[in-house]
């Protein structure tokens, strides 16, 4: 699978990174075996980037992250984890479930907001325990909307410290808007930007300041939520959009798009999935997964060619604006693909993506 660098960092990714929320129980529960054969399915298909955060799960999903690549070279793979959200057990223990933020889990911790210096430190701390790992190379700033000015003058800091201590190789924020790493991208030296949803084949709202001014800077942008909360996978009533029931005029934009899309033999998901990696700021696509079935056939839908003429007739009709630019239509080799063959899934794909 083809790699590239982030920004000046040395730091690898993989075309494809995988979203490890999926098994850390996002929405409904992941047996271990499950969560096991799902990072095995990403590696078999030359994955070597994984993203997860201690949100995911309450600690679940980095801990089993951290056991699936447990035997495998530390040096042939990327983690990225976040920071921002501390988890405090519950000195009562687990009185239900987590399903309120998302994730089917016992609440045996709460979730703490702490984007100060000492916060940082003690969240990085924690997730190197639970993946069972020395280092992770990709630390990111987890969602700090609401908590920009701390996350600015005091988490961004300290992570910028580590980086100059070699503790972590990059540093960014990861995000579901666009103002926020935009600022970043202006006032710090963020070497790289998780942008989701908000750069997909529905909306390019990251054309019009991020991805520009990561070019600009020589940063770079992973893309997650490339389906937008599943819409992209099968736009029908009752999709999602945003974690929420889609409105109808989104809606109906998706289904003109997946008409475009399959009068050129392409399913939508997998002009969704390549179309993000059109623009030079975007190093990777992040996509989630619960089960190797999945991950393959991510895999496969990432690798179809999709023609130039796809993307004209996108445009032609208003879904597409003219500027955004768009990937070359390039054939993957037969030896880069992977031995099992895709089998065909289910609907549900926005288990994974980036929240």
């Amino acid at each position: 699978m083809r790699e590239t660098t982030l920004g000046a960092t040395g730091v690898r990714v993989t075309e494809l990174s995988f979203g490890a929320a999926g098994i850390g129980n996002l929405f409904r529960p992941v047996t271990d075996e499950a969560a096991f054969a799902t990072v095995e399915a990403a590696w078999d298909a030359g994955v070597r980037t994984f993203d997860t955060a201690p949100h995911y799960g309450l600690g679940l999903s980095e801990r089993r992250l951290g056991a699936a690549l447990r035997d495998r070279d530390r040096d042939r793979y990327t983690v990225s984890t976040k920071v921002g959200r501390l988890l405090v057990p519950r000195p009562e223990g687990s009185h239900g479930d987590d399903l309120a933020q998302g994730f089917a889990v016992p609440d045996t911790h709460r979730r703490v907001w702490d984007f100060s210096s000492d916060g940082v430190l003690r969240s990085l701390e924690a997730s190197l325990d639970r993946l069972g790992l020395d280092r992770v190379d990709i630390a990111l700033l987890h969602d700090p909307d609401d908590h920009a000015e701390q996350a600015l003058t005091e988490a961004y800091p300290v992570l910028e410290r580590l980086r100059g201590e070699g503790v972590v190789n990059a540093i960014g924020i990861g995000v579901n808007q666009c103002a926020l790493p935009a600022r970043f991208l202006r006032e710090t030296d963020i070497d790289v930007v998780l942008l989701a949803g908000r750069y997909t084949l529905l909306e390019q709202q990251g054309l019009a300041e991020v991805l520009p001014e990561a070019a600009a800077r020589g940063r770079s942008v992973i893309v997650g939520g490339v389906f937008n909360s599943g819409l992209l996978t099968d736009p029908k009533a009752g999709a999602t959009y945003d974690y929420a029931p889609a409105p109808q005029h989104v809606l109906d934009r998706a289904l003109r798009m997946k008409a475009v899309t399959e009068r050129h033999g392409v399913p939508l998901r997998a002009a969704a999935l390549r179309f993000p990696l059109g623009h030079p700021a975007v190093a990777s696509v992040l996509s989630g997964a619960r089960s190797a079935e999945e991950v393959r056939d991510t895999v496969d839908e990432l690798r179809r060619t999709v023609p130039a003429a796809l993307w004209d007739g996108l445009s032609a009709e208003g879904l597409l604006p003219p500027h955004a630019p768009v990937p070359a239509a390039t054939p993957v080799d037969d030896a880069d693909r992977p031995k099992e063959e895709s089998k065909s899934r289910g609907d549900d794909r926005h288990g994974g993506e980036h929240r």
